[in-house]
């Protein structure tokens, strides 16, 4: 069983590859994405990472408001997104 994990507050220069390496210390990551905007490719400043339970535990732990490239990470499960209703359709 896996865990998506949300890892927030991230440096604009983090890359895929730094959230790996930075979870693989704690466990058998399967993905580690940073989110990007669609339209200028740019970093939005948060992530997400899937790996095993006991990893994720243990990566939550150590890494929830520690200094990462001059940022104080916010890392926590992942909650399923909730889904959008078209503001539109209001009118």
């Amino acid at each position: 069983m896996s865990k998506n994990i949300y890892v927030g507050n991230l440096s604009w220069s983090t890359t895929d590859a730094d959230l790996h390496a930075m979870f693989s210390q704690y466990g058998q990551v399967s993905s580690a994405h940073v989110i990007e905007d669609r339209e200028t490719g740019r970093s939005r400043g948060f992530g997400f990472v899937e790996m095993d339970d006991e990893g994720a535990r243990k990566s939550i732990q150590a890494l929830n408001g520690t200094d990462c490239q001059g940022r104080n990470l916010k890392v926590n499960e992942a909650q399923p997104r909730e889904s959008r209703s078209d503001s539109r359709s209001r009118y």
